[in-house]
């Protein structure tokens, strides 16, 4: 296990800077995604503390060690690439082998480690096939298996699951994300896919424009995102003007009252946050109830387990997703119901 710092690291090629100076802590046996748009510095981020590249300033050290220029193979950390890279002429048991032996590796050794690997990579019944009879998820597993029979102190993964289909990747991040814990290596995973890194990771770094924008565990960037531009980016529906006065906030499709125990704000202007989960659909005006604002449906996205419904409550549209436990028909006057706990205010820092 290795803990992994960046301290004002900045890369910068030519006059182009790729990333402006982040900073980063990442314990030891933890799994941290570095999340971002394409072109926003998440590889060169990864790349540099892997060693491929050097930081222009700045810090990368390992358990306080400074390595920011030890190169590559002197790190001792493992990368699992987009893609495989797997030789065709070799099987499954050689290709993971390959690493061991070009380091020259006792044998006793090599035989020893590689029937370890392949049982914690559940591949025993695959390792005298060739990669052009293996499924990509079990490309992806060698792959990770050739990585992980050198012992690296810290593993890498850049995109590792972006060529499969989308039950596979399903499949990939538990399997991920079960052998991680179970190793407990320090692990650092690029990823453009938001549910990918909050399925993932214990904390998701955000990366906009080469700069750290966020960096949260999965639920806290979800639900309290710190910027307008991270919420849209997280997948948020809901997101309005609103001026803040005595704890209640005034947006265009109604008056909200707010819970300043959760979600402390002043008086001024900002932007309310509603996840589209946390709206509940009353088909009756609930009196006692605090937030509850009519509207009507305008329209209906049926996605199997869940329903997106489209509601227009004094002008303004508002999502709501609900379980599919029944239908609400387009048309329908409907109440909406929002608890104060279940909104979040962002404001610009004082």
């Amino acid at each position: 296990m290795t803990k992994v710092q960046l301290k004002g690291v900045r890369k910068e090629f030519g006059k182009f800077v790729a990333i402006s100076e982040i900073d980063l802590d990442i314990n030891s046996g933890e799994l941290v995604a570095l999340l971002g748009p394409s072109g926003c510095g998440k590889t060169t981020t990864l790349r540099m503390i892997a060693g491929l590249e050097v930081p222009s300033f700045g810090q990368i050290l390992f358990d306080d060690q400074d390595v920011s220029e030890v190169p590559v193979q002197d790190r001792n950390v493992g990368m699992v690439f987009q893609r495989y890279a797997l030789f065709p002429h070799m099987t499954v048991e050689k290709n993971v082998m390959f690493g061991l032996k070009v380091r020259g590796t006792p044998t006793e050794e090599i035989k020893h480690r590689l029937e370890e690997i392949l049982d914690v990579v559940q591949l025993q019944q695959f390792r005298h096939r060739f990669p052009a009879q293996l499924s990509g998820g079990q490309m992806q597993r060698v792959a990770i298996a050739r990585t992980l029979i050198t012992n690296p102190s810290v593993l890498m993964m850049d995109e590792p699951l972006a060529n499969l289909d989308t039950k596979l990747r399903g499949e990939m991040r538990r399997f991920i994300r079960d052998l991680q814990q179970r190793l407990n290596i320090t692990t650092i995973f690029v990823t453009h896919d938001q549910v990918e890194a909050m399925e993932l990771a214990d904390r998701v770094a955000v990366i906009f424009n080469g700069k750290l924008a966020q960096y949260d565990a999965p639920d806290a960037l979800y639900q309290r995102p710190n910027s307008i531009e991270i919420a849209d980016f997280m997948g948020a529906d809901n997101i309005y003007e609103a001026q803040i006065s005595a704890g209640r906030a005034k947006t265009a499709f109604g008056e909200l009252q707010l819970d300043q125990l959760s979600n402390p704000v002043r008086d001024g202007v900002g932007h309310v946050l509603l996840r589209a989960e946390a709206v509940d659909l009353l088909l009756e005006a609930d009196a006692a109830s605090e937030n509850v604002i009519p509207g009507k449906v305008t329209g209906r996205e049926f996605f199997g387990a869940t329903v997106n419904y489209t509601v227009e409550c004094n002008g303004e549209t508002v999502t709501v997703n609900e379980q599919s436990r029944r239908m609400v028909d387009v048309g329908q006057d409907v109440w909406l119901s929002i608890q104060p706990h279940r909104i979040w205010v962002i404001q610009d820092t004082a």
